[in-house]
């Protein structure tokens, strides 16, 4: 009669099932995790996007009217008087006639014209707006009248992929 001793286990062999379900739960915990951050990190990207190309909209108008300094309070104006139609006489443009005199109000209409178009991405190649955004441009005069006044630029949009509102504002003083 063979007898085993008591105290004596079997070699070991292989992984245990639970041992597999276990590292395979892990492993999927820790995949999702890299989704999450993936997508974190893209909403984060497009969030930069959109506030850069606010910051450059608002700098390019910004830099028309120190061009037009003459223009002042004619650069006061929201989107929601902006009709998308070209004033006239069209001061700068594809067709550029330089027998067209534009006064500084005028321009400061065109300019104020061809900058809407950009900030609504019409003919735009580029990154766009999620929803149509808003824009105001305030113009205060010194009371003084022997400093400089001043221009508030604001953008009012609505970030792609999370609904938030966001604006992006931007004084000058000319």
């Amino acid at each position: 009669m063979s007898h085993q001793p008591q105290g004596s286990c079997r070699p070991a062999r292989g992984f245990t099932i639970i041992e597999v379900l276990v590292a395979l739960t892990i492993l999927a915990i820790g995949m999702l995790g890299m989704g999450r951050l993936f997508i974190v990190t893209l909403q984060g990207n497009a969030s930069a996007t959109s506030r850069t190309v606010a910051v450059n909209l608002a700098s390019d108008l910004a830099d028309r009217i120190r061009a037009n300094r003459l223009g002042t309070s004619s650069y006061g104006a929201t989107s929601a008087a902006a009709t998308g139609v070209a004033p006239t006489p069209a001061c700068v443009g594809g067709t550029i006639s330089f027998t067209v005199v534009c006064t500084p109000a005028q321009m400061a209409a065109y300019d104020l014209y061809q900058w809407d178009l950009a900030v609504r991405c019409v003919g735009a190649t580029s990154t766009c707006w999620g929803a149509s955004p808003t824009w105001s441009v305030v113009y205060a005069a010194n009371p003084a009248g022997s400093g400089p006044n001043s221009y508030t630029i604001t953008l009012n949009w609505v970030e792609q992929g999370t609904g938030q509102g966001l604006n992006y504002a931007l004084t000058v003083q000319i």
